[in-house]
C-alpha cells in the first residue's frame, strides 16, 4: 500500500511552510493540485519537481478512483490546495474518506490554514468555536443565518470581497447592529489588516473602503444575558 499526505501549502507569503512539507512534496510519486498553475509557481520557488495532477471540485469524482489504484500500487502521493490545509473549504474530504474506506494510510501534515490567525487576531473568546467556512449563496442561507442568530459560541466564516458587504448586511439582520466582528484580510501578506468592531461598524468601514483579498469573518457568539 501507498500513502496519502495532506500538505498545507501557503496562505499568502511564502515562507510559511514547513521543511517536512517540502521534502514530502519532493519525494512523493505525484502531488494532486487543486490549480496547476497556481501551485506550479510555488513548486517552481520551492524547487521540488515532482509530476503534478490537477485535483479539484469539479473533477475529484471522478479521478478519486484512479487515484487510490495508485496508492493501492505503492504510491506516494501528496495532495496540495491553492493556499492552506486541503479539505477545509477545498478539495479533499472526497479523497481522504476513498482512502479511509480502503485501508490506506493518510497522513496530514501540520501548517497554515487561515481561520486560525484569524480567530486569535480578533481578541473573541477561542475556547469554544464553530468553524461554518462559506455560507450558502442563495438557497438555505436565511435558514442557516437564522440557526446561527443563537449559537453561543464564536463563528468563523469565509468570504470573497465582493460578497463582503451583503454578508456583514446579513449580520446586522440576523444577529444584531452590535455584535462584535473581526475580519481579517489578506493575511500573512503585505497588506495584512483585521478591523473590530461592532456588525454596524465594520459594514461602515468596508462600505467605504470597498475591500480586496481573501478575507475571514469572525463573529461572537450570542451573549447569555441576550
Amino acid at each position: 500500500m501507498g500513502k496519502l499526505y495532506i500538505v498545507p501549502t501557503p496562505i499568502g507569503n511564502l515562507e510559511d511552510i514547513t521543511l517536512r512539507a517540502i521534502r514530502v512534496l519532493k519525494e512523493a510519486d505525484l502531488i494532486l493540485a487543486e490549480d496547476t498553475r497556481t501551485s506550479g509557481k510555488l513548486l517552481h520557488h520551492l524547487e521540488v519537481k515532482t509530476q503534478m495532477q490537477s485535483h479539484h471540485m469539479h473533477n475529484e469524482h471522478k479521478t478519486v478512483e484512479a487515484i487510490i489504484r495508485r496508492l493501492k500500487a505503492g504510491e506516494t502521493i501528496a495532495l496540495i490546495s491553492d493556499a492552506g490545509t486541503p479539505a477545509i473549504s477545498d478539495p479533499g474530504f472526497l479523497l481522504t474518506r476513498a482512502c479511509v474506506e480502503n485501508n490506506i494510510e493518510v497522513d496530514c501534515l501540520p501548517g497554515a490554514t487561515a481561520f486560525v490567525p484569524a480567530l486569535v487576531n480578533s481578541g473573541l473568546p477561542n475556547d469554544k468555536f464553530v468553524f461554518e467556512g462559506f455560507l450558502p449563496v442563495k438557497k438555505g442561507r436565511q435558514t442557516r443565518l437564522t440557526f446561527l442568530a443563537d449559537e453561543s459560541r464564536t463563528m468563523i466564516f469565509y468570504e470573497s470581497p465582493h460578497k463582503l458587504l451583503k454578508t456583514l448586511g446579513n449580520f446586522v439582520e440576523y444577529f444584531g447592529r452590535d455584535r462584535q466582528v473581526s475580519v481579517s484580510r489578506e493575511l500573512t501578506k503585505l497588506y495584512e489588516e483585521t478591523i473590530r468592531g461592532t456588525a454596524e461598524e465594520v459594514l461602515k468601514h468596508y462600505t467605504d473602503k470597498p475591500p480586496k483579498g481573501e478575507i475571514v469573518l469572525v463573529v461572537a457568539g450570542k451573549s447569555k444575558e441576550k
